[in-house]
């Protein structure tokens, strides 16, 4: 365990984490202090304990907004993975249909060329 020290609204705290998530840690850190310091603008002075409880609703919201997207993509994505299946298939109707003309065609031609050769 690695041990860090991160500053949230003015104040440090020394942190543990996994080796080589330390600058993770930061970050995280500096986004909640983002919270906090925008909440602080916004309301002012309301304590601590309320800024953390404000700023984790904010955070939770965003991840439930996230989350909506997401199903939203994932639905997408099935539908359009549907219509995709459907048309492969459809084109492989269209090659077979269109390779047993062809065929026929073919079979067609030669005999005509060996009447011809007949002749």
């Amino acid at each position: 365990m690695e041990t860090i020290l991160v500053t949230i609204d003015d104040k440090v705290y020394r942190m543990a984490c996994d080796k080589g998530q330390e600058d993770h840690l930061t970050k995280l850190a500096a986004q909640l202090d983002q919270y906090i310091r925008h909440l602080k603008n916004n309301f002012g002075e309301i304590g601590d304990h309320r800024l953390s409880v404000m700023a984790g609703i904010m955070i939770l919201d965003e991840i439930e907004e996230i989350k909506r997207e997401y199903k939203k993509l994932q639905e997408s994505h099935a539908t359009l993975l549907q219509k995709n299946q459907e048309q492969d298939r459809h084109m492989i109707q269209i090659v077979q249909e269109t390779t047993k003309r062809i065929e026929k065609l073919t079979q067609e031609l030669r005999k005509d060329a060996h009447s011809l050769n007949l002749q």
